[in-house]
C-alpha cells in the first residue's frame, strides 16, 4: 500500500489542479452564456467598465447601450457583465443567480466601507 502513496498524491493533485478549475470555468461560461441570452431591448445593464446604460439594439457580437438619452454606444456582448431588473435585484453573470436590491443585501456592498452586516 506505501509503494501506491506517490501515485495517489499524485491524482489528487491533478484533480485539484485540472478538474477542478475546468469545471468552475465551465460553470462560468454556462451562466454567461445565459445572462447573454436573457438580453432584449429594454433591458437596464452595468458593463464591466461600471457604465450604466439601457440596451438599445443587439447584434450578433455586439450590443449597443443607451448611456443617455440619444447617446448610443457599441460594445461587445462579453462586455456585459450585470443585467438590473426594475426592483434593483441583479442577474450577475458570475455568480449565475439573481442578487436582490442592495437594501436587501448584507455585508459590504459596492464599497459602503462598513463590512458588518445590517441591522434594520
Amino acid at each position: 500500500m506505501e509503494q501506491f502513496f506517490p501515485l495517489i498524491l499524485l491524482v489528487l493533485a491533478f484533480a485539484l489542479l485540472i478538474v477542478l478549475p475546468a469545471r468552475q470555468r465551465k460553470k462560468m461560461a454556462a451562466n454567461t452564456q445565459k445572462l447573454q441570452e436573457s438580453l432584449t431591448v429594454g433591458t437596464p445593464v452595468m458593463l464591466t467598465s461600471g457604465l450604466h446604460g439601457t440596451v438599445a439594439a443587439l447584434g450578433d457580437g455586439t450590443v449597443d447601450i443607451e448611456i443617455a438619452p440619444g447617446v448610443v454606444a457599441t460594445f461587445a456582448r462579453p462586455a456585459v457583465m450585470e443585467v438590473r431588473t426594475k426592483d434593483g435585484a441583479v442577474l450577475d453573470a458570475q455568480a449565475g443567480e439573481v442578487v436582490p436590491p442592495t437594501a436587501e443585501r448584507t455585508g459590504l456592498v459596492d464599497g459602503d466601507g462598513d463590512p458588518s452586516p445590517r441591522k434594520d
